[in-house]
């Protein structure tokens, strides 16, 4: 894209800030196209994940409002820490976890913890509820199902990452962007060559030009020799004629 600026009359203001926008925009939908390609590996390969992670932090798309009234909603991105002694956690806390429930088994819920508990077989968990009801879940989070503590929410980043994923979003966010930069170098190729051209033309019509003056300077030259040869043989001639006058009185 270093090219883009040679296809305008740099030395003019108006070539200038055409060089420098179309520079701009290039560079714009590099880094955008960039971005998005980077986000769509990260979300497929990350987000939602049970057994993903960066750094020990994990992140899940919510899905629905069950913690609209107090703290997320559907299509933010919810950020929790992985937790290793998972007794640390206390009423009040909001965990992830992976769901027993046999209408929603293996989704991933966030929910804030109402008390610890615990299973049928003593195992340690909590009983979790979604604050918008303030209904207690069906079955027991219990220790092992636990994904981390919520930590933060990016509000609508959710729904960004899910539209990403789609074709249209693909479409929208990574083809497009590449597709215009490939328009853009294909351009560049192009006006690049005949530039090339041009120069190449223009080089050929000064060495014609060249080649023309030294030719003329040439001819000049030698009308000139021949025009002092004749001069010479003029004046031999003379001389010659004016010696034999002298020899016949």
């Amino acid at each position: 894209m270093s090219k883009i600026s040679c296809f305008f009359r740099t030395d003019s203001p108006a070539g200038r800030v055409a060089s420098i926008a179309l520079k701009v925009v290039s560079w714009t939908f590099l880094v955008i196209a960039a971005a998005m390609m980077v986000f769509t590996i990260v979300s497929v390969t990350t987000f939602d994940r049970a057994d993903r992670g960066v750094f020990g932090y994990k992140m899940f798309i919510v899905l629905s409002d069950s913690m609209k009234a107090t703290d997320f909603r559907a299509g933010d991105l919810v950020v929790s820490k992985a937790i290793k002694d998972k007794s640390v956690l206390k009423p009040g806390d909001i965990i992830t976890f992976q769901s027993t429930d046999p209408d929603n088994l293996g989704e991933i819920i966030t929910h804030k913890i109402r008390k610890k508990t615990t299973d049928s077989e003593g195992n340690p968990g909590f009983i979790t509820y979604g604050t918008t009801t303030g209904v207690d879940d069906e079955t027991i989070v219990t220790y092992d199902m636990v994904l981390g503590k919520y930590q933060f929410r990016i509000p609508k980043a959710g729904k960004f990452f899910r539209f990403l994923k789609t074709t249209p979003g693909y479409i929208v966010c990574i083809l497009i962007p590449f597709l215009f930069l490939i328009g853009i170098q294909g351009f560049n190729t192009v006006m690049a060559f005949r530039q090339y051209k041009k120069e190449q033309l223009e080089t050929l019509r000064q060495e014609k030009e060249e080649l023309a003056k030294e030719r003329a300077k040439t001819e000049a030259l030698m009308s000139e020799l021949l025009a002092m040869k004749s001069e010479i043989e003029a004046m031999k001639s003379k001389a010659t004629s004016e010696n034999k006058d002298g020899e016949n009185p």
